[in-house]
């Protein structure tokens, strides 16, 4: 079986962004170490996620890459997507599980010890942890939980724990001491002056 992925890049499409070519961007860096996660903004139609979602999937295919869909995951079994990802306010994990399968990938989001174990026992295969530092890519988020709180999930689970919000490549080796996995990052690519120079960046703190 290969490795999971350390490095997840999660698609930003804010206006003004250009998802497409910072996905094409990572890929040239990372290739099949990469994974693709789509995620469209709340108003986007399904049609615009499973356009984006399977242009995403034939980009990733060419370079045999993982593509997951966010909350979507009738997106994500349309356009043959690797599995998904679902937040505390999609389905739940369980269920997202007999949706997609017994072999898809899933992934959860988690921030504390107990929620991670749950989700793990309800079928996720990952888990998104966060946000690990503040970030303004989303509105919303709780509370950072910090490198300790990074630490105390991937301490309670047996799955790779993947850090997401306010990653920078500076931030990476104290994550990974921490004990994750690998790192989800949006603005760290999509607001890059250089998404290629970028991912290169993250890529070698991660190796």
């Amino acid at each position: 079986m290969r490795p999971f992925p350390r490095l997840h890049l999660i698609t930003d499409t804010r206006p003004g962004r250009e998802p497409l070519a910072v996905v094409e961007a990572a890929l040239g860096v990372a290739g099949e170490h990469l994974a693709v996660q789509v995620r469209v903004e709340d108003d986007a139609t399904d049609r615009e996620a499973y356009e984006l979602a399977a242009r995403v999937r034939a980009l990733c295919a060419e370079a045999r890459a993982i593509c997951l869909v966010n909350d979507r995951l009738h997106v994500a079994l349309a356009v043959g997507a690797d599995g998904g990802h679902v937040g505390a306010l999609d389905l739940p994990v369980d269920a997202a599980r007999r949706v997609l399968g017994p072999y898809a990938i899933l992934g959860a989001t988690a921030r504390e010890p107990a929620t991670a174990r749950a989700a793990v026992d309800a079928g996720a295969s990952y888990l998104g942890v966060g946000p690990a530092y503040a970030t303004r890519t989303k509105d919303g988020l709780p509370t950072p939980i910090g490198v300790e709180g990074v630490a105390a999930v991937a301490r309670a689970v047996g799955v790779p724990v993947i850090a997401i919000a306010g990653v920078t490549a500076e931030r990476i080796p104290e994550l990974r001491a921490a004990g994750a996995h690998g790192v989800a990052v949006i603005g760290a690519l999509s607001q890059a002056p250089d998404p290629v120079e970028a991912t290169k960046a993250l890529w070698d703190a991660l190796r």
